[in-house]
């Protein structure tokens, strides 16, 4: 059991970790969970010892091996397959004194042990786990300085996954895995033999592959049995019993508060009046569980829709000079589709991005789009673009140059950049928040088509559905490249698979497509499927389309509901305020008599826009 008992770090003077604890049982799968920034690469490097705790420390049982994946990426002469088979170091160590032993006994202890580990059986067992992460028989022949650094962090990924270390410790393991890949790893992870500890703001993952949620929050470890949505239910439950005890001590406060203003000056009364002051001092606060607001993100749609279809392509052929990638392209794209690519990394995606979004002409076939067709482009190599000196409001003067100051830092905040934030250089901001710039840019003049290329890298948790909303709210259409599941199943109504030099439909779902990845008799039933089956789907996601557009209304009556029960929910309170203050009334009974009047009207107008909103509510999620 891997044990971490009052362990406090700073970071110049920020607290990170703040007497935390914790405690991970043996053989479980354990997702580490908390907003960027607050520690949980940190506290990695403490386990690992590669940190020292200014207090507390980490237990571990004598003989673990621990195991993450290195910081760098391989990228010398050998071969892939060598590299991962090293990572056993010692099946290594043992293989290579069997070449030079002469003691019979030796001999036979090294033969034994080599056995026991499954010394024989590893190049195989090498080669699966390398084929999983999208490498081929003759790519595992390679040497690693063949590949570029995202590919060889895959090979880093794969050795450790290979050595299957005591604890294995991963952070973010598919920010460099394509969704083929990603979807190898959750079948891996919900079956690996030792304890995990994972750092990922992948959804999917922590609902899939883990079977416990470590919190970090406010330098403090809480642990929580089941997944994410589990985890997420828990919270919600326990914010909620917090928050109506902190509302019970609350008004036993100014309960206590009012007799002691009231009477603190009576002779009669002052033991009385003593004794509750006392008593409020050693009343300690109920801390309640504080969720930092999330900046929405702004995906402004175009003034004007086009006309359907937006693009046709009729056999169309894509590549570069005489280098064909893609051919035989028969699609039709309309003005509101939520289109998800699906393919290996390698196999035409960001082709066919390039050609939809017009930086690449079609080698042959017709091509027929609006000549008013605006088009975003979204993609993660596209952060280096930034100029790292220059603030938010630097590159948003570029798009509004003779705009006022007022009108632009208006804007910055509405992507997500408000007050000393805009002013912030690029190269003092987070990975997400360069993603979040980047998007807004993109995304500046209100385009009728969304191209975006794995949007979530660098996103935590919390703004992946934000993310989520702004996708869904965007009226115009949207085309999606991404691992994480969560994301295409909550945003994309269509999909189409990228494959065998050609686009096509896929007529299935993503646990289908899962099956056909990993192999298995799902995929065998969906090659069977009838004809019926699949037109079916294909009418039901035009269907939710349909139903996203109608749903917009719904919304912005929920939003004014919202708005109404926050202004109700505050005038009441400081009703309340009033109403507390007893000596205040104490000439002049008629005017609380006309407050608690006030305050039954305003109680029943805030029962009837809660009833609203539940009734909205219902109807959205009907919708």
């Amino acid at each position: 059991m891997l044990t971490i008992s009052d362990i406090t770090y700073r970071l110049g003077e920020r607290l990170l970790l703040d007497k935390a604890s914790a405690a991970l049982p043996d053989g479980s799968r354990v997702g580490l969970v908390g907003r960027n920034g607050t520690g949980k690469t940190t506290l990695f490097r403490i386990i690992t010892g590669d940190l020292s705790p200014e207090g507390g420390l980490v237990s571990v049982p004598r003989g673990m091996r621990i195991g993450g994946v290195a910081q760098e990426a391989p990228g010398g002469p050998e071969s892939l397959i060598e590299v991962v088979l090293a990572a056993d170091t010692e099946r290594a160590a043992l293989m290579k004194e069997a070449e030079t032993a002469t003691d019979p006994h030796r001999i036979a202890e090294i033969e034994t042990r080599l056995a026991d580990i499954g010394a024989h059986s590893a190049p195989a067992r090498a080669a699966t786990v390398l084929h999983g992460l999208g490498f081929n028989e003759e790519a595992q022949q390679r040497p690693c300085s063949d590949f570029s650094g995202g590919w060889r962090m895959r090979v880093a990924l794969a050795a450790v996954l290979f050595a299957e270390p005591d604890l294995l410790l991963l952070d973010e393991p598919t920010n460099y895995l394509d969704l083929e890949g990603t979807l190898w790893l959750y079948d891996y992870l919900e079956r690996y033999p030792h304890t995990v500890l994972v750092v990922s703001h992948d959804r999917e993952l922590l609902d899939t592959c883990v079977d416990h949620i470590l919190h970090l929050d406010q330098g403090k470890l809480t642990i929580y049995r089941g997944g994410y949505t589990s985890f997420a239910r828990q919270r919600s439950e326990k914010q909620m019993q917090l928050a109506k005890a902190r509302e019970k001590q609350d008004a036993e406060r100014k309960h206590l508060q009012a007799f002691v203003d009231r009477f603190k000056a009576k002779a009669s009364k002052a033991r009385q009046a003593q004794s509750r002051v006392k008593r409020l001092e050693k009343m300690e606060s109920i801390a309640t569980i504080i969720d930092r607001d999330v900046q929405p993100f702004s995906l402004p749609g175009p003034e004007r829709p086009l006309s359907p279809p937006m693009v046709v392509l009729d056999d169309v052929a894509a590549g570069y000079g005489e280098r064909k990638v893609l051919s035989k392209l028969n699609l039709t794209l309309l003005p509101d589709d939520r289109i998800a690519l699906l393919g290996s990394n390698g196999n035409g995606k960001s082709t066919f991005c390039k050609l939809i979004g017009g930086k690449l002409a079609p080698l042959s076939g017709e091509m027929r789009s609006s000549s008013k067709l605006q088009t975003a482009y979204f993609a993660q190599h596209q952060l280096d673009e930034l100029r790292l000196e220059d603030t938010p409001i630097a590159h948003l003067r570029d798009l509004m140059p003779d705009a006022p100051e007022a009108k632009v830092r208006s804007k910055a905040a509405q992507i997500g950049f408000p007050a000393s934030k805009a002013e912030t250089p690029v190269k003092n901001l987070s990975g997400g928040e360069k993603a979040r710039l980047m998007l807004g840019l993109a995304a500046f003049g209100g385009p009728h088509l969304l191209i975006l290329d794995e949007p979530t890298n660098h996103l935590d948790i919390d703004s992946r559905t934000a993310l989520v909303t702004a996708i869904n709210d965007y009226p115009g259409a949207v085309i999606l490249v991404s691992h994480d599941r969560f994301l295409i199943e909550a945003c994309a109504d269509r999909l189409w698979l990228v494959g065998d030099g050609t686009v096509k439909n896929f007529d299935g779902d993503m646990e289908d497509y899962r099956s056909l990845v990993l192999g298995g008799a799902k995929a065998a039933r969906r090659e069977k499927q009838a004809p019926e089956a699949a037109n079916g789907k294909a009418e039901e996601r035009k269907g939710t389309a349909a139903k996203r557009q109608a749903q917009g209304p719904l919304r912005q009556k929920l939003n004014l509901a919202e708005a109404r029960i926050a202004k109700l929910t505050g005038l009441i309170e400081k009703v309340d305020g009033v109403l507390g203050n007893g000596a205040a009334f104490a000439r002049d009974p008629d005017k609380a008599l006309l407050l608690s009047r006030q305050r039954a009207e305003l109680s029943e107008a805030l029962a009837a826009a809660e009833e609203e909103w539940l009734g909205l509510s219902e109807e959205l999620e009907s919708a």
